[in-house]
């Protein structure tokens, strides 16, 4: 299976990549910005990172954990535990120094680690969004509560499809429910192309909805910009 997604992300930290990682919808597609997004690092000092910072503890896992921006900070601090689906992004992790790095999937937590096991959770980059539909959103909230103490905190990250310029990213979807959209792209990098990534957009209010009877409770939420993107903080009930 073609993994143009993660090979792009390691032959930039080696210093190998040629051509440009491009994220796609039909015909339209764009440049993705890797070094901005993957390999600045962590900025404790900025509102967003002090935000993050003070909502997190230890043992903590990251989702989705990219290039490991997050988790070469954290590790510092307290026990990180990192996640990423793609082997070459376990490998770029393990090159940039992160202590445990793993191959996993995230809507899979049951059957990775078991109950307890961490006292804060780490989902930033959207992923939450490949949960598909606030039934699976519901889940995923479900395995992630099993899976972190009765005190545990959590950070995800979305698009809001009712705020800013939502509706101008590239492969949104509209959506006639209030508070829900999709959002459909996938990426490409010398020849390869990745699957297709559908995503479902879920406004605060929708995920407070979806946090229903899962243990967890909505208990702020931020966002960064004018934009669309914001960042919930999740608490145990």
């Amino acid at each position: 299976m073609a993994d143009a997604f993660g090979r792009a992300i390691l032959d930039h930290h080696r210093g190998e990549r040629a051509e440009p990682l491009w994220q796609c919808d039909g015909e339209e597609r764009l440049r993705h910005p890797i070094e901005e997004f993957y390999f600045e690092p962590f900025d404790a000092d900025s509102a967003a990172g002090a935000w993050l910072e003070e909502r997190l503890d230890g043992p903590l896992v990251d989702l989705g954990a990219g290039a490991g921006r997050d988790a070469l900070y954290f590790q510092e601090h307290f026990e990180t535990a990192a996640v990423e689906a793609s082997d070459a992004l376990v490998e770029t992790l393990e090159a940039r120094g992160v202590e445990n790095a793993r191959c996993g999937d995230m809507f899979r937590l049951r059957d990775q680690f078991e109950r307890d096991r961490f006292r804060s959770a780490l989902a930033i980059g959207t992923q939450v969004g490949l949960a598909g539909s606030m039934r699976g959103l519901r889940e995923f909230l479900g395995d992630l509560a099993r899976v972190t103490t009765p005190d545990a905190t959590a950070v995800v990250d979305m698009y809001d499809p009712e705020y800013g310029d939502a509706d101008e990213m590239l492969g949104f979807r509209a959506d006639p429910m209030p508070g829900l959209a999709y959002r459909v792209n996938w990426f490409e990098y010398e020849g390869d192309v990745d699957e297709a990534l559908l995503f479902r957009l879920f406004s605060p209010d929708r995920l407070r909805e979806a946090t229903a009877g899962t243990g967890w409770v909505v208990a702020d939420v931020c966002r960064p910009s004018d934009a669309s993107y914001y960042r919930a903080a999740l608490a145990k009930r």
